[in-house]
């Protein structure tokens, strides 16, 4: 297998030969067809997320299982599915055992504790790939760059959604990348009206997020049409919780949808009075999965994607770094 590895921070990936790697028990090994690029990857390689031994990147992945480890029942051989962001759990903690599998004290990563998808094979645990049904007379990988970032930018995205509230009318969206591309076109077909706040001056974006149904789109600083009922922040700029908290109206909540945050700078309690309500995301369940993939068969969604072949997983990166692109970065091996 050929693989792009971190194996220090803030330094270019390497790209490596490998054995291809065996599945333990309970696992199972994919053929990668594609993997997205996301925002978290950059934390991983940038050592914003502090780790130890080097890693290969990416947990938007979509695979042909072409390897079944021991007690492997519930996936077949050549079946394609997608890995997501969390790789396993424990299963018993209080957090497991309550539904929250997201908040496990003892989590496994893909791409960031065990390697990801920035290659030609990655090995998943099977109880954590999601089945993704290949249509009749479609070959597998037809429309696999289209899936892989509904994986973790779709599956956040709706996560941060559903946390923003129920009965929303207007909702405010900071940072228009992946996860505010897709997530804005299922506001706006269940009647949400979404204003899209990007960077000063960045028209590209702000005409992206008109085109796909924003009623608004400015610079962050900028008011927006109406008062928000809730604010969804993507963009890792800590110095946009007081812009959000400016804009909902009373009760209001503004969800933090990234890993990873610059610092906070303190604010006028005025902006968190009148019962607004500071949360954040913290990973993401199997349920979220389901009900997301369910609903992007429901509502077919434009996805923006840019492909990149494997070894120029560092220029994907470094486009997503700048702000180069639209919509979502994906690997083909």
């Amino acid at each position: 297998m050929r693989a792009m590895v971190s194996r220090a921070p803030r330094s270019p990936l390497v790209e490596e030969t490998r054995p291809d790697p065996q599945p333990g028990p309970g696992e199972v090994r994919l053929r990668v067809l594609a993997c997205a690029v996301c925002r978290t990857d950059l934390h991983v390689v940038d050592g914003d997320l502090p780790r130890g031994a080097p890693v290969v990147p990416g947990h938007e992945i979509v695979g042909l299982v072409d390897a079944l480890g021991a007690g492997v029942a519930s996936l077949a051989l050549g079946e394609r599915v997608g890995v997501p962001w969390l790789g396993r759990t424990c299963g018993h903690c209080p957090w497991c055992a309550s539904g929250r599998e997201n908040l496990c004290d003892t989590p496994q990563f893909t791409g960031y504790t065990r390697d990801g998808g920035f290659a030609t094979h990655v090995v998943a645990d099977a109880a954590f790939c999601i089945p993704l049904p290949v249509e009749p007379g479609q070959a597998p990988d037809a429309d696999a760059a289209r899936l892989a970032p509904l994986l973790c930018a779709g599956l956040i995205g709706w996560r941060a959604f559903r946390m923003a509230g129920e009965g929303l009318r207007d909702v405010g969206i900071f940072g228009f990348g992946a996860a505010a591309h897709l997530i804005t076109q299922v506001a706006t077909r269940r009647g949400v009206r979404v204003h899209a706040f990007t960077r000063a001056g960045d028209e590209a974006a702000q005409a992206f997020a008109r085109r796909l149904g924003a009623v608004w789109a400015g610079p962050s600083e900028a008011a927006p049409a109406a008062a928000l009922d809730a604010a969804i922040i993507f963009a890792p700029v800590g110095g946009l919780v007081p812009l959000a908290l400016a804009s909902v109206r009373k009760g209001g909540r503004v969800v933090c949808g990234g890993i990873h945050m610059s610092d906070i700078p303190s604010f006028r309690y005025a902006l968190l009075w009148e019962e607004r309500q500071l949360l954040s995301v913290a990973n993401l369940t199997r349920r979220d999965a389901h009900e997301f993939l369910a609903i992007a068969r429901s509502m077919p969604l434009a996805v923006e994607v840019t492909p990149y072949p494997l070894a120029r997983a560092d220029d994907a990166l470094a486009d997503l770094r700048a702000g180069r692109l639209t919509g979502a970065a994906v690997l083909l091996p």
